[in-house]
């Protein structure tokens, strides 16, 4: 056993180079052993997915490249220890992409990753979602394991701007989701959803994403703006009381 691999950090597949290439996969390198020790000594990681990283969490999310446009501004909530967003700023150093995660001990770590790899095109901010609403727009919102669709609209559409997509990584269940999410779809005047199929030929099994783009890019949905400050107002209290209590 290598001393790479005693000390927790998995070894590195013949298909990362394919993925990253060879002026970016030391970073990516890097990162990945970031968080199989400082990640999983900082509960950012379970220590039972050390092991699998690669395949799980870094190949997969690497792979999210290929539904983003050259030169794209892209905004990942949620990233929780950067997956997908700092993977794919890794990958792909033509992209603006911004980290939002609303955690303390999460956005250390970004700092800390972003600031040793020298990615200069990350920027870190700590909130949720909606801090963002009304103030930024994007070519491409992402987000990984974090909602059901129905929610990701109501998070993500609002940072779309009027010719990008919402672009998330799914499921099984993306399908089912898709359908329980019509109403919304239509009160968001988004266009119909696409699933796709990423990294077919360099991760097994492929990335599923779900891309929602708007149906008419000079008419999207801000008229729902009142109902979704008001679903804020509703979750403000709580979102509070659970931010101090998550950190200080």
């Amino acid at each position: 056993m290598s001393d790479d691999v005693s000390r927790g950090t998995p070894p590195v597949p013949d298909e990362a180079q394919g993925v990253f290439g060879v002026e970016r996969l030391p970073l990516a390198e890097r990162y990945t052993e970031l968080l199989a020790t400082e990640g999983v000594l900082r509960g950012l990681i379970g220590p039972r997915e050390a092991p699998r990283l690669w395949e799980r969490h870094v190949l997969n999310s690497a792979v999210l490249a290929e539904a983003v446009p050259q030169g794209a501004t892209v905004c990942d909530i949620g990233t929780g220890a950067g997956l997908p967003g700092l993977v794919l700023a890794i990958a792909r150093p033509d992209l603006s992409v911004t980290l939002v995660e609303p955690l303390l001990r999460r956005t250390t770590f970004l700092d800390e990753v972003v600031a040793e790899l020298r990615l200069d095109h990350v920027t870190v901010v700590r909130g949720r979602a909606e801090v963002l609403h009304g103030r930024s727009t994007f070519d491409v919102v992402t987000s990984r394991a974090v909602a059901p669709l129905g929610r990701l609209l109501e998070w993500s559409m609002p940072l779309v701007a009027p010719r990008g997509a919402l672009v998330a990584m799914k499921g099984r269940s993306v399908i089912e989701e898709i359908e329980e999410s019509r109403g919304l779809l239509q009160q968001w005047r988004c266009g119909e959803p696409e699933v796709l199929e990423l990294g077919v030929d360099l991760v097994e099994p492929p990335t599923t994403v779900v891309r929602v783009s708007w149906a008419d890019p000079s008419r999207i949905g801000w008229p729902l703006r009142a109902t979704t400050t008001g679903a804020k107002r509703r979750r403000g209290g709580a979102a509070r009381t659970s931010s101090r209590r998550e950190e200080g």
